[in-house]
């Protein structure tokens, strides 16, 4: 995704409104995500090592995507001398537009990075616009 283009894909992160690059950014911040786009789809790239994929989800509702993590019952929660990561639960939201084919969805888990892809509709190109600074 590039600066002044209209975003498919637009993370929430850290709680407070902020931009980053064409990106509208708010949320709590316990999974990084990476976002690249190729030909055909944007790729999202969700560093969330230690976690168990059945307790991922995942679901679109209108034109926002939510990504969560609820670890299970139970979950050790050991007395930390030094603690530098967490594998607690979170949630990130994206907002889609009309280019992202929510239907066609998919996502796995490997390495400790879920990997969802969000395929574009050909011909169906987010409208680009240039901002003006004054």
């Amino acid at each position: 995704m590039h600066h002044n283009e209209s975003c498919a894909a637009k993370g929430n992160n850290y709680g407070s409104n902020r931009h980053r690059g064409g990106m509208l950014i708010r949320s709590m911040q316990r999974a990084s995500v990476n976002i690249f786009k190729t030909d055909s789809s944007y790729e999202m790239l969700v560093f969330a090592p230690g976690r168990i994929k059945e307790h991922f989800h995942l679901d679109v509702k209108g034109a926002t995507l939510t990504v969560s993590y609820l670890p299970p019952e139970g979950f050790a929660r050991p007395d930390w001398i030094l603690r530098e990561y967490s594998r607690g639960d979170f949630e990130r939201t994206f907002d889609l537009d009309e280019s992202v084919d929510v239907s066609n969805i998919t996502a796995k888990y490997l390495d400790g990075v879920l990997q969802v892809s969000l395929p574009l509709i050909p011909g169906k190109e987010a409208e680009k616009r240039d901002i003006v600074i004054n």
